[in-house]
């Protein structure tokens, strides 16, 4: 039965990973405005993935990977753990959870531009429109955050960043999805948070060893917990669940999700506040996105040529 439906169970495990990424980031940002730093954020959910990943595969079968694969799993560390989480987690301290969580949904269109650079996708009347479109939103959210006098509006510094890490990820999606979909979703996540946690911790370590933890309230600490756990342990294993059997191109469309989680909760809790620029980026970017997905692929025009 589980075989059967394969692919509602990829679908399920990537809504409920871009769920919990959504309710991550007010959650993140509310412990980064209570003690806690972007650097120490990113330092608990690469060393706590690290463990939690190691731990687990000591209870599962052992997968051998050669020397070549560990070396790709370095490379895939650097792009969907180390400057992913990196420029998100830091974003995310400095500008709204709000904008961090818009900025998200124009990962899809890095990924069909980087699917035409890597992959020799074609691109199309429909892809070109898209871009642009989604690019406007883009613009409009960055300008918006240029103007803003607080961080609950946005800051522009935090936009960029958010946005890097969007390319980031979506560089790692083209790059080592072959490499992913070798190995079970345990194996790849031991081996990347651990070579990231040996990159990040030489640079951070002084930042985390200074925290005052008797400043930081108990409320901060669960959030963190929640950020290490599910928003990290349990999403990774949903979005590679999903990796294993959709597209790259459908698996970063999750990331709609997101901002529909994350806008939501900001708002009920007071965390950011949404205007309406706000809300024409979002319209813009993911109209951008669905004209930059709906657009054929090279393998579907080469079959209707056939």
């Amino acid at each position: 039965m589980l075989l059967k439906n394969r692919p509602l169970w990829a679908h399920l495990s990537l809504f409920f990973a871009s769920a919990f990424w959504g309710l991550m980031a007010p959650l993140g940002k509310d412990a980064m405005m209570h003690g806690l730093t972007g650097i120490d954020m990113v330092s608990f959910r690469v060393t706590g993935g690290a463990l939690l990943f190691w731990i687990t595969s000591f209870f599962l079968p052992k997968e051998h990977v050669p020397k070549r694969d560990l070396l790709k799993f370095v490379g895939a560390a650097v792009l969907g753990l180390v400057t992913n989480q990196c420029c998100y987690t830091i974003g995310l301290s400095i500008t709204s959870p709000i904008n961090s969580s818009i900025v998200t949904t124009s990962m899809p269109i890095f990924a069909m531009l980087l699917a035409a650079l890597i992959l020799h996708e074609p691109i199309t009347g429909k892809k070109a429109l898209g871009v642009g479109i989604g690019c406007t939103g883009a613009l409009i959210l960055i300008t918006t955050s240029a103007v803003a006098s607080n961080s609950r509006v946005g800051d522009i510094r935090g936009d960029l960043l958010c946005l890097t890490a969007q390319f980031s990820f979506a560089l790692y999606l083209a790059l080592f999805s072959p490499l992913v979909k070798r190995y079970s979703v345990f194996t790849v996540n031991k081996w990347m948070f651990l070579f990231a946690s040996l990159l990040i911790l030489p640079f951070t370590w002084s930042h985390v060893a200074a925290i005052d933890f008797t400043q930081v309230p108990a409320t901060a600490w669960w959030e963190t917990a929640f950020v290490v756990f599910f928003g990290t342990y349990v999403s990774y294993i949903l979005m590679m669940i999903g990796q294993h059997t959709l597209r790259p191109t459908v698996v970063s469309i999750y990331n709609y999700v997101q901002p529909l989680v994350s806008v939501s909760v900001s708002i009920l809790t007071g965390i950011g506040l949404f205007k309406p620029s706000q809300g024409l980026a979002v319209l813009l970017v993911c109209l951008g996105v669905w004209l930059v997905t709906k657009s054929r692929s090279r393998a579907d025009s080469e079959k209707s040529n056939s």
